[in-house]
């Protein structure tokens, strides 16, 4: 049974070795501030100690909250261990006064935030890095 921490000890080097597991950029410059910066994190690990699941909520602390980079290991996808790490942090927001959370996704993965309680609705994205 894997066990989700809320804002636990993670090394700084261990998000962007899961980062580049699932395929996206490290950002190894972003840890560890993103854990003194993050209203919640949680993170769950194997039988063998090693990080296989991280995702985060920033929030300036009143109602609304932002759930950002939920990503599972590919060896644990599809075992339940990302819906727990979210329903953590979905409990977790909501004990700390939080009433709004809010996230960004694509059309593939979409559906599993929905059979989390999550509602679709519109929204607009601008990436800074693209701009001229």
């Amino acid at each position: 049974m894997i066990q989700i921490e809320l804002n636990g000890a993670i090394a700084p080097d261990e998000v962007p070795a899961l980062r580049a597991a699932v395929g996206w950029g490290p950002r190894q410059r972003e840890y560890p501030a993103v854990f003194a910066r993050s209203f919640l994190y949680a993170s769950a690990r194997d039988a063998q100690g090693q990080l296989i699941a991280f995702g985060y909520i920033v929030s300036m602390g009143l109602e609304h909250g932002y759930l950002e980079d939920i990503m599972v290991a590919p060896r644990n996808q599809h075992q339940g261990v990302g819906s727990a790490l979210v329903r953590a942090l979905v409990q977790g927001a909501k004990a700390r006064g939080l009433g709004i959370l809010t996230l960004s996704t694509d059309l593939a993965t979409a559906p599993f935030y929905r059979q989390l309680g999550f509602d679709q609705e519109a929204s607009m994205v601008m990436t800074l890095d693209e701009m001229p």
